[in-house]
C-alpha cells in the first residue's frame, strides 16, 4: 500500500511539472524578460550568408518616423554596423507578386492521375 501511494505521488508530480512547462513558457513570452514587451520595434529585412561564420544582415529598428535600416556585418565574434539608411519601402511589397501555388489537393490528384497512366503502359 505504501509503495503504490509513493508511486502515485511521484506520477502526480511528474504530470504537474509537464503541465507547468507550457504555462511557464506562455508566461515568459508575455513578460519583458521574454521579449514580449518589445512591441515589434525590430524586424529582420534580409540576410546574406558570406561564409559559415559570416553574414550581412539588414534589420529595421524603430517605429514611425524614427524607423531606420541597419546593415550589419555579423561574425562569430562581433556585430558591426556597416551602413545606416532610411527604409526603402516594404521589402515584401517591392518583390514581384509570385504566381499562386497550386493547392495540395490539386497536386495529389495530378500525381494520382500520372501514376495511374504510368501503370497502364
Amino acid at each position: 500500500m505504501q509503495a503504490s501511494s509513493g508511486a502515485f505521488t511521484s506520477l502526480l508530480w511528474f504530470v504537474a511539472v509537464i503541465v507547468m512547462i507550457p504555462a511557464a513558457l506562455w508566461l515568459l513570452k508575455r513578460t519583458p524578460l521574454g521579449g514580449g514587451a518589445a512591441g515589434n520595434a525590430m524586424r529582420s529585412i534580409a540576410a546574406l550568408p558570406l561564409s559559415a561564420n559570416q553574414r550581412i544582415v539588414t534589420i529595421e529598428v524603430g517605429q514611425g518616423d524614427e524607423r531606420r535600416w541597419l546593415v550589419l556585418g555579423v561574425t562569430a565574434q562581433s556585430i558591426t554596423t556597416l551602413h545606416t539608411m532610411a527604409p526603402q519601402g516594404d521589402a515584401a511589397s517591392d518583390a514581384l507578386p509570385a504566381a499562386p501555388l497550386p493547392a495540395f489537393a490539386q497536386l495529389l490528384g495530378k500525381f494520382r492521375q500520372d501514376k495511374g497512366t504510368a501503370g497502364e503502359r
